[in-house]
This record gives structure tokens, sequence and C-alpha cells, in this order.
């Protein structure tokens, strides 16, 4: 990373660049990728333009909106993590302390599992021209994010790479090469659009991803402004929350914020917009069992992945079997607590005896089956 900072600060004292090369919403050629879970094709190693990259990790029509089914119908699985006011996981909670509750009514649990597992993370990145511009603070900002999340990765993860601006571009499928995570991030140069339709792009990728089994996530880098999609955000809330995808948002240009508004520069009704991003990305993060971010310095990076990292790869996994046999498609809410040998909250200390406040990060619910699935 501090290489490639290095050279395109080079480029820049050299003058504007005659051929800065393609903008994100050019794809490059695709060869097939043995090493993703779904033969994706990823290669980019020509420079022929052809039509969007076609993502191989589309979602199976059947399990829309649905908890993870088995060989029982009903049987629900959840990613379940418990941490702590600094995102830290707190391990070897007995699975009697665990209890869900499906729509308020108390469930039989069949079984807690808790360990280390490969994450499946699709890295959701805004890259528009209206804020990432060539050389600018958020366009760094934005790189320094992307490519310190994929360094953190371990050899058995997959992860995909997708930006957005007028609409979602798939730069990279799913695969554990991380050369073709690397070529997916060097083309993340000149924005196409001007727009950033976050919730169009946000609920593309829940839907693609709500087919996959076992630890997934998506790591969202957005400003949460959203100019022109299609879908409202009380639409998207509800796509969120039925998708049972967590989601982990990290919010841009929290620091030149701060340095437009003291200068007067940013104005009512633009820091009104700003704000109301921000809730809306703790919103989608906080139903969807993920944590939501803003770092003001670059120097929090690092804790950010750590947080991510301990909260998706250090999971207890709760299956139980919904009390409710009825199989009319409808919403229910999920909520998991944890309790004492009374049924009480359940408290823990630190070293030093006081009191350690945590939170219990689930998905907020699922879609239950039709009868005719």
């Amino acid at each position: 990373m501090a290489g490639l900072l290095a050279s395109l600060a080079l480029a820049q004292e050299q003058g504007p660049i005659k051929d800065p090369g393609q903008p994100v919403s050019k794809p490059k050629q695709p060869a097939a990728d043995t090493s993703s879970p779904t033969g994706a094709d990823t290669d980019t190693n020509t420079t022929t333009d052809l039509p969007k990259i076609p993502s191989q990790y589309k979602k199976n029509p059947n399990t829309t909106g649905l908890a993870n089914f088995k060989a029982d119908v009903d049987l629900v699985t959840l990613d379940v993590s418990v941490v702590d006011t600094k995102g830290h996981f707190l391990p070897g909670i007995p699975p009697a302390n665990f209890r869900v509750l499906e729509d308020n009514v108390p469930q039989q649990i069949k079984q807690v599992n808790q360990g280390e597992a490969p994450m499946t993370i699709a890295v959701l990145i805004e890259f528009s021209a209206k804020f990432q511009r060539l050389y600018g603070p958020t366009w760094f900002q934005t790189l320094n994010l992307a490519w310190g999340f994929a360094s953190t990765l371990k050899p058995q993860d997959y992860v995909a790479v997708i930006a957005y601006d007028l609409k979602p571009e798939i730069l990279s499928d799913f695969t554990t090469d991380r050369n073709k995570t690397h070529e997916a991030l060097q083309r993340l140069t000149i924005p196409a659009w001007q727009e950033a339709n976050l919730f169009d792009a946000l609920t593309d990728t829940v839907d693609r991803m709500s087919g996959i089994e076992g630890r997934k996530a998506i790591l969202l880098i957005s400003s949460g402004i959203d100019t022109f999609s299609k879908l409202t955000f009380d639409k998207t809330r509800k796509l969120v929350q039925e998708g049972g995808v967590p989601i982990y948002a990290i919010g841009l240009m929290q620091m030149l914020r701060e340095l437009m508004d003291a200068g007067g520069g940013m104005g009512a009704a633009r820091n009104m917009d700003f704000l109301q991003a921000d809730n809306e990305m703790r919103t989608f993060a906080k139903e969807s069992g993920g944590l939501s971010f803003f770092p003001r310095f670059q120097g929090e990076n690092p804790e950010i992945f750590q947080q991510v990292q301990q909260a998706l790869r250090s999971q207890y996994v709760i299956s139980y079997s919904s009390s409710n046999k009825v199989h009319d498609g409808a919403y229910r809410k999920i909520k998991v607590e944890l309790i004492d040998g009374s049924g009480n909250p359940m408290a823990f200390k630190d070293d030093k005896g006081k009191p350690v406040k945590y939170a219990v990060l689930t998905k907020s619910g699922y879609k239950a089956p039709r009868e005719i699935e």
C-alpha cells in the first residue's frame, strides 16, 4: 500500500496524467478462477473492454430472505458475537447461558458451538466523483481503508470487491487469490459518475449473498450519502433485516466534515445530510448484527479491522427449531440474551472486579418459509 501511495504521489508531482487508466465502469477481461468457491471468472490480465463482469455468487432464488434451513425446514441457525464496549470478543460462555427469543417467545436451543472459521466478505466501496476525486483526501482515505482491510485477511478467507457510484460494479468475485483482490483495488482510480446510490448497491449485495452459508458479511466503506437510488431508506432497511447478512460499516470524511464545518464551508443543510447518513449506516449495521465505525484519523483503522475480525471469526453458532410452525412468509424478530442460572441478565467482571458492559450481536430476524417452498 505504501508503494502504491508513493507512486501516486510521484505521478502527482509530474503533472496531469495523459492516460489515467480505466474508470470503475469498464471491467477487464475475466478468466476462470479455480480458487473461487463458485468458479468465479475474475482474472483481469487483459485490457480488452467487455460487458460487466457477471457475478457467480448469485443467490439461490429458493432461499431469499430465509434462515439457513437444513434437514429440518424449521431449523434456524444464528451467528452470534458477544463483545465488550471495545469490540473484544468474550469467549467461553456456556450454552446454558444463552436464551433465544423469536417474536418474544423463548425457543428451545438445540446446539451452541464456538470456534474460528474462514470468512466470506464482500467489500462494498463507495467510489463516485461526488467525493472521491483523484488524489483528494477522501480518495486517499478510501484506498487506505480498502487496502488496509485486505492486508488483514487470512489465506483461507474469501473476498469479493464491489465498487458503486450510479450502480454497483463487481471488480472481483469471491476468491482466495489475493492477487485478484489487489488487481481489483488498483482499478479504483477515476470514478465514472457523480451519483452514489448506496441503497441500491447495498440491497443488491445483500440479495446476492443471501444464499451463501457460513460466516459471511459485508464491509461497507461509504460516506452514507445516497443521491439517486430507486429504493427508499425504509425499503432498504427492511431488505437488510430480512437478508441476514451482517454489515460492518465504516463512515468516510469524518475529520474533513469537521474541518469544513469549523471553516463555515459545510452549511446547516449539508451537515444535516451527513448526520442522517451516519444514522442510516448505524441502523444498517445494528439491525443486521454488525458494527459501525466512524474514524477521524488513519491511526484508528487497525483497531477497526481487529474488531471486525474478532466479531466475525470468533462467533457462537446457535441452532434452534422454531416453535412457530406456520409457513406464512412473515418476518420473525429474533433476540439473543445472556442469562444466569436464575434467568436474570448475565453479568461480566474484569480482572479488577468491575462490571463489563457487553453487546450480543446477531441478525434482528428472518423471513419464514411459505408452504410452497
